[in-house]
């Protein structure tokens, strides 16, 4: 991921999409995502309110990073719902990932709603000094 890399990919249909198959209103959200990248990587941390770990998935496919959850808003015991716009939240977002970036040691943490990603540069990809002799 660097400046010459698309970033995200996004669905520009995505933010109004409902889900017509479901009794209470969903819509897919984009999450707001912070994109750092360093010598060592990628740090990646993308705001998922009222995600838990069981309801979020995290995938890389040929180098495509794909980020989905769902958000379980509780209902209080005895209340009902007598309005909601969203009831519960869908959000989905994809990335295409550097060649330089290894996919296979991506490490991700869940913690108060955040999702944080940190992808690692392959070991050939990392910037090196290297050191000239004279002969």
């Amino acid at each position: 991921m660097n400046d010459s890399t698309e970033v995200a990919k996004r669905d520009p249909n995505a933010l109004a999409q409902h889900e017509e198959d479901r009794s209470t209103p969903t819509m897919t959200l984009l999450p707001a995502v912070d994109i750092i990248e360093d010598r060592s990587g990628v740090t990646l941390w993308a705001d998922l309110p009222g995600v838990t770990k069981d309801k979020l998935e995290v995938n890389v496919h040929d180098g495509n990073l794909k980020i989905e959850a769902e958000a379980v808003v509780p209902m209080p015991p005895g209340l009902r719902v007598q309005h909601a716009e969203i009831r519960q939240p869908h959000f989905a977002r994809a990335f295409s990932l550097s060649p330089d970036l290894d996919a296979a040691k991506i490490e991700a943490n869940l913690q108060d709603g955040v999702l944080k990603l940190t992808i690692p540069r392959r070991d050939e990809a990392r910037p090196r000094r290297i050191e000239v002799t004279v002969a």
